[in-house]
């Protein structure tokens, strides 16, 4: 066996006592207690109930509910003989269900759930958004936003909750009758 020089049995040495050391730490960090209970720590986790002032609730639809209005919205666009991506977004704007139809163009996902979100933020169908352009025109530039026919808002007690996005069929008109079938589907 070939001797170690005195500098690399001392950094083998270091090596062990650190890696000793970490494990043992981490063996009594695992068990240690919370302090809960004991005086002058703080409780592991606050609790809070439904009665609380500081919470709220939202509505909002489930995975399947949204993926039925996509669908409808698709299968409607299809029976039109209309190729278009469908988008449904929660009340925060957040995509939940995005479904790019067959031959669909590359721009029409993107603008489908732009749509959506615009009607979401505002709680009205595109195509009654794009008039307000005519005295706030500064509207548009909002991040995220598309002002063109093709979303329509999902309500619940007339508060907006989710709304569905259409866009790829040769008018907003069009896309906008797609997304109102997707949404008239949550009905059924």
């Amino acid at each position: 066996m070939k001797k170690m020089s005195l500098r690399a049995r001392v950094l083998t040495g270091a090596v062990a006592v650190a890696a000793l050391g970490a494990g043992t730490l981490g063996a009594v960090s695992a068990s240690a207690d919370t302090g809960a209970g004991q005086p002058g720590q703080a409780p592991a986790a606050v609790r809070a109930d439904a009665s609380d002032r500081n919470l709220t609730q939202s509505t909002g639809l489930t995975a399947e509910a949204a993926t039925k209005a996509a669908q409808a919205a698709l299968d409607a666009a299809r029976k039109a003989g209309q190729h278009v991506s469908v988008a449904v977004v929660d009340r925060d704007g957040i995509t939940r269900v995005l479904l790019k139809g067959d031959g669909a163009g590359p721009q029409s996902a993107e603008s489908a759930e732009r749509k959506a979100f615009t009607a979401v933020s505002w709680n009205a169908p595109t195509s009654e958004l794009v008039k307000r352009l005519a005295t706030t025109p500064n509207l548009k530039d909002i991040p995220g936003t598309l002002f063109l026919g093709g979303g329509a808002p999902v309500q619940a007690k007339g508060a907006p909750i989710a709304a569905v996005g259409v866009a790829g069929a040769p008018s907003g008109d069009l896309d906008e009758q797609f997304a109102q079938a997707g949404v008239a589907a949550l009905g059924k």
